[in-house]
This record gives C-alpha cells, structure tokens and sequence, in this order.
C-alpha cells in the first residue's frame, strides 16, 4: 500500500506527480528545485543560494512525512553545471551532517524553470 505525502510548506508539484510516496517503510521524495513554496517562483541567486531553497524544501517534505535528514538513506542531486559542485556540496553538508546518505550526482543538460540544482532522496521511516 502507498501514502501520499503532500504539504503546503514544499511548492506544488508543477507536473503530475506527488511531492512524496510512502510504501513498505520508505519514504521516495520527488527532486525538488528551488521554487519558493508561497510564491512558486524561482528563487534567484548562484547555485548556494539555489541549493539552500532546495534543501529546505526536502526538509518540508521529509517533516510531512515524519522524518528529517537522518532518515535519509539515498539522494540524488542534479547540478546544471559540474563546477558548481563544490558550491553546492558546502550547502548540502550543512544538512547532511553524520551518518551521510548514499548519493550520486550528476550534471544535466537542463533542470525544470533554468534551476540550477535539484535533489531528490529516499528516507527510511525506521533509520532514527
């Protein structure tokens, strides 16, 4: 069985799809790009900037589901350039700080809207 996770305090999702599903003890967030959740508008500003909305929306999504970052088993983070790599791995290791998930990241020839980063994870409701 599956559960749709939805909440007002992530932006909507902007294609058909939800913002997370919960099934057998997992939780599978969507990427989430920097859209702010009031406005659904970009967020402008370099890829730190970009990222921090990001992850502030990840962890929206993860608190509607009953988890945090310490639930997070895997991510995916998608960057527009790989020279903003470093960058944008300072503003994730600010909320990735022990017990590090599995992660790949990948350059893309293009995000949704022109974002320049966009992560996606998987969460285990049982890994506190």
């Amino acid at each position: 069985m599956k559960k749709i996770i939805s909440t007002q305090n992530a932006p909507q999702a902007i294609g058909p799809y939800s913002q997370a599903v919960e099934a057998n003890g997992l939780v599978f967030c969507s990427g989430q790009i920097p859209l702010d959740p009031e406005t659904m508008k970009m967020i402008e500003g370099d890829v730190t900037v970009q990222a921090e909305q990001v992850l502030k929306n990840v962890k929206a999504v993860l608190a509607e589901s009953g988890c945090d970052f310490s639930n997070v088993v895997k991510t995916t983070m998608f960057l527009d350039n790989m020279e903003d790599f470093a960058a944008a791995n300072e503003v994730y290791a600010k909320y990735f700080t022990e017990d590090h998930p599995a992660r790949s990241t990948v350059q893309v020839a293009k995000l949704p809207l022109g974002a320049l980063v966009e992560i996606e994870c998987i969460a285990a409701l049982s890994a506190n």
